[in-house]
C-alpha cells in the first residue's frame, strides 16, 4: 500500500520519457520546412479536421455556454485538486480496482513493468495514451522483456515505422497512404505483398494483424481521457473500436492517468462529452465512449489498477498563471489552426506534445530552462485561444513563459544581458548621453538607418528600429 499525498513540485526528470527534443525548435523546424510531402500531408489534414470541427461547432447553438461551463469545472478542479484525488482514490478502492501513485515517470514505468511481470505476460495490448508516450512505457516495457502492442491504427503505424507521433490525436498526420502502405509491407507480419494503398484495405490489413492479438493477450494498459471523483469512473473515448477491445476482453486492465483529468461528478462529464468529439474529431458524439468502475465479477478485466501520474503537473500547479494548461482535455484543436505547427509538424517540438499546447505544456512539465525555445514557436495570433474548448489562454501562457526565460538568473541570454546592459546605461547619465549620440551611427551602418550592424542584426531580422531623432531631449534642452 502507498500513502496518498500530491507530489511536492517537481519537474520530470531528465533521461526518461519524451517531452525533450535532442534539438531546440528553430533548428528542428527547418528540416519540417524544406519537407515539401510533410507540409502537403499536413495541410491536407488539417484543413479537413478543421472544416468539419467548424460545421459541427457550428450546429451548437451552446457551443460557448459549454465552454465556460468547461473552463469553469476545470478552474474548480485545479483549486482542490489534491481532495478530488483522494475522493478518486476512495472509490476506485470500494469499486474493487487498485490506486497506484506516481510522483514521475522512472516510478510509473517501474509500477506498471512490475505489474506486468507479476502476470506472468510478456506482451500487452495498448490504448492510443498521451500519458505512456510521456513517460516512454513502451521503451521501459521492452527493457523487461515485455512486448507493447499500439491497437490504435495510427499509433501502429508510428509503431511499425519506428517513427514518433506528430499530432495529438492523429499521431501518424505527417504520412500519407503511400508511405503506411510501404511501412506495413516491410514490417507487418503476414501481410498480403499485394496490399494496395487503398484507405480500407490499409483498416483491413491492420484489423487481421491485431484480431489474435486482441484473442490472446492477457494484459492491455490504456490512458483515460477523464476520471469521476465520486462514482471512480474512468472514460476513454476513441473512433475505432480497438480501444474497446483493450477495455473489456484482458484479465487486468492498467490505467496510466495524469492526475489532472480528474472530474469532481457524472453531470461534469456530459458537458467534456459534448466539447471534446467537437472540438477534436469533427463529430457529434465519438463513436466509441467507454466507461469502467472497478471489477465486476466475471464480466470483463478482473485486476484493475489506476497509476496517478504526476511528472512535473504539481510544479505547473504551483504556478498560478501556469496552471491554466492542465485545464487541457487533449482535443488538438489548437495544433489543426496554428499556422506555425501546419508548416513545421509536430516533430520539431520535440515532444510527444506538439503545437500551441506542447509549446506551453512541455516547458512547464520540464522547467523551461530544458525546452527555452517552445514558448517562441508561435506568432501570438490568437488562433489557438479561439479555438480551444476550455479557453486555455495560450498566448498568454506563451508572454508568461518567455518572461520566465529571459529572468532565469541560473542560464543567463542574450536578451537577459541586453536588458542588463540596457538598465545599467540608463542608471549613468554620461554613459546614456553617449549612448544617444551613438544611436545616430545605425542611420549609417544599419539597413537603410533601420537594423543594427552584427551581430546585433540578428534581432532586427525582422524588426524595424524607429529612426533616431536628430536631436536629442538634452541637447534641445541645453539650446534653450
Amino acid at each position: 500500500m502507498t500513502s496518498t499525498f500530491l507530489g511536492m513540485p517537481a519537474t520530470a526528470p531528465r533521461g526518461v520519457g519524451h517531452l525533450r527534443g535532442d534539438q531546440p525548435f528553430p533548428a528542428a523546424a527547418r528540416r519540417g520546412l524544406a519537407d515539401p510531402q510533410l507540409r502537403r500531408n499536413l495541410r491536407h489534414a488539417t484543413t479537413t479536421i478543421r472544416a468539419k470541427s467548424a460545421a459541427v461547432i457550428a450546429e451548437a447553438p451552446d457551443w460557448q455556454q459549454l465552454r465556460d461551463a468547461g473552463a469553469a469545472i476545470k478552474a474548480d478542479v485545479m483549486s482542490r485538486l489534491p481532495e478530488l484525488l483522494e475522493q478518486l482514490e476512495a472509490a476506485v478502492t470500494r469499486a474493487g480496482g487498485t490506486v497506484h501513485w506516481a510522483a514521475d515517470a522512472v516510478e510509473a514505468n517501474r509500477i506498471v513493468t512490475e505489474l506486468v511481470a507479476g502476470t506472468g505476460s510478456d506482451r500487452v495490448i495498448k490504448v492510443k495514451s498521451m500519458a505512456t508516450q510521456e513517460i516512454g512505457l513502451n521503451e521501459a516495457l521492452e527493457a523487461a522483456g515485455i512486448t507493447p502492442v499500439e491497437t490504435d491504427l495510427a499509433e501502429l503505424i508510428v509503431q511499425l515505422g519506428d517513427d514518433r507521433p506528430s499530432h495529438i490525436l492523429v499521431p501518424a498526420i505527417h504520412r500519407n497512404r503511400a508511405e503506411i502502405r510501404e511501412i506495413f509491407l516491410r514490417a507487418m507480419p503476414g501481410v498480403d505483398p499485394a496490399l494496395t494503398d487503398d484507405p480500407a484495405a490499409l483498416a483491413a490489413a491492420a484489423r487481421r494483424y491485431l484480431r489474435q492479438t486482441f484473442l490472446h493477450t492477457p494484459v492491455a494498459i490504456s490512458g483515460a481521457n477523464f476520471a469521476v471523483a465520486e462514482t471512480g469512473t474512468l472514460a476513454v473515448v476513441e473512433s475505432e473500436g480497438n480501444g474497446r477491445m483493450c477495455l473489456t476482453l484482458p484479465e487486468t486492465l492498467i490505467t496510466v492517468m495524469g492526475i489532472e483529468k480528474v472530474i469532481p461528478t457524472w453531470d461534469d462529464l456530459g458537458v467534456f462529452l459534448q466539447l471534446l468529439p467537437r472540438a477534436s474529431t469533427g463529430e457529434r458524439m465519438n463513436p466509441y465512449t467507454s466507461m469502467w468502475t472497478g471489477v465486476t465479477p466475471g464480466d470483463g478485466p478482473q485486476q484493475v489498477h489506476l497509476v496517478l501520474l504526476d511528472n512535473g503537473r504539481s510544479a505547473v500547479l504551483a504556478d498560478e498563471v501556469g496552471r491554466q494548461v492542465l485545464h487541457c482535455i487533449r482535443c488538438s484543436a489548437c495544433l489543426n489552426v496554428c499556422p506555425v505547427y501546419e508548416r513545421t509538424g509536430g516533430h520539431a517540438y520535440g515532444s510527444v506534445y506538439p503545437g500551441p499546447i506542447g509549446a506551453v505544456l512541455s516547458p512547464q512539465l520540464t522547467g523551461v530552462a530544458d525546452n527555452p525555445s517552445l514558448p517562441y514557436a508561435s506568432s501570438l495570433c490568437g488562433a489557438c485561444f479561439d479555438a480551444c474548448p476550455v479557453m486555455i489562454n495560450i498566448p498568454e501562457l506563451l508572454v508568461h513563459l518567455r518572461a520566465e526565460h529571459v529572468t532565469d538568473r541560473r542560464r543567463p541570454t542574450a536578451e537577459s544581458i541586453a536588458m542588463a546592459a540596457a538598465a545599467y546605461t540608463m542608471d549613468h547619465p554620461a554613459l546614456y548621453a553617449a549612448a544617444q549620440r551613438a544611436a545616430r551611427l545605425g542611420k549609417v551602418v544599419g539597413r537603410r538607418g533601420r537594423g543594427l550592424p552584427p551581430p546585433l542584426s540578428g534581432w532586427t531580422v525582422s524588426r524595424d528600429l524607429p529612426q533616431p531623432p536628430p536631436q536629442t531631449f538634452r541637447e534641445w534642452w541645453a539650446e534653450r
